[in-house]
């Protein structure tokens, strides 16, 4: 097995991992702060680091259908969120490509 690379995040304050405090996102990555998860409150983000993806699975969602991957940390392998891989509806769209991590699973460092 080869060496793990966990990515560092620049800035004063960032999303951390719960379980291993390894860095997961940026706050200037959130796209909104209005999104529900698995566990409650949810963040939608262009962008994040340290993940692994699941498989792609289509999903029932509060928004509709849409094709997403579980998203795990890649220190621990504990569930974070979801990305989305595919919306289905033309006004969800913008989420393709994006990520959403759930507040439940994350530390705020430095706030």
């Amino acid at each position: 097995m080869g060496r793990l690379f966990i990515e560092s995040l620049p800035g004063p304050r960032i999303f951390k991992c719960s379980c291993c405090k390894v860095d997961s996102a940026s706050p200037d990555d959130i796209v909104s702060k209005n999104f529900q998860g698995r566990f409650g409150k949810a963040y939608l983000f262009r962008s994040v680091v340290n993940i692994c993806l699941g498989p792609t699975e289509e999903r029932h969602l509060t928004s509709g259908l849409h094709a997403v991957s579980d998203i795990y940390c890649s220190s621990c392998l504990q569930i974070l969120g979801w990305k989305y891989e595919k919306a289905y509806e033309e006004s969800e769209k913008y989420k393709e490509g994006m990520y959403i991590l759930e507040k439940y699973r994350m530390l705020k460092d430095g706030w």
